[in-house]
């Protein structure tokens, strides 16, 4: 009997210690150069987006510029992606799309940028590391052009124009911004080369 109280007693020590163990914390250090690569895929990403999406804009309109966000954004999101290596996404805490909503993660960072816009401090991107994968995250700024479908639904918005956002986006979260307001951001993923 006290043999097997002894040996009860080591195993519970053993446990108790290893319970009580912090796990390792990995830290990586992501290099200058593998950030500027990532930020590189957002703003290219973003002028590929942004040319034609003025193109649209300026060849068919305001309202057929939505059909082409509705059709193409996203595809060409994912071919820049591809042609980079990396996963490439738009995201957003009220999102037009709810392919594009922002997971928990990206939307604590979105209400950062929030805050930091409030303050008056320059926005900064944010870079994570997570199973061999780094993750850039970009901040989307609106501007005056961004107000012809993002803007006050009554000041910014033409009715031609609201009514084919409700058309296509029954369910759109994203009106009511002003300039320099955080729209969103990129989600930039890589495979961590070692």
């Amino acid at each position: 009997m006290n043999k097997i109280n002894v040996f009860i007693f080591i195993v519970l020590g053993f446990l108790i210690i290893s319970c009580n163990k912090k796990p390792k914390e990995e830290t990586t250090v992501i290099s200058k150069d593998v950030k500027e690569t990532l930020q590189k895929y957002a703003v290219e990403t973003k002028g590929v987006l942004g040319k034609n999406l003025m193109n649209a804009i300026n060849t068919q309109g305001t309202e057929k510029a939505i059909e082409f966000c509705s059709t193409r954004a996203i595809v060409l999101t994912d071919s820049m992606g591809t042609a980079f290596n990396a996963t490439l996404k738009r995201v957003s805490d009220k999102p037009r799309n709810p392919v594009n909503k922002a997971n928990d993660n990206e939307t604590a960072f979105i209400n950062e940028l929030k805050q930091k816009i409030s303050k008056g401090e320059k926005m900064t991107p944010k870079f994570s590391e997570s199973d061999g994968k780094i993750t850039g995250y970009f901040p989307i700024e609106t501007n005056a052009m961004c107000l012809q479908c993002h803007g006050s639904k009554d000041l910014d918005i033409k009715p031609n124009v609201l009514k084919k956002i409700v058309q296509l986006y029954p369910n759109d979260q994203a009106t009511g911004y002003k300039e320099n307001q955080i729209r969103g951001i990129f989600v930039v993923t890589q495979k961590q080369i070692k």
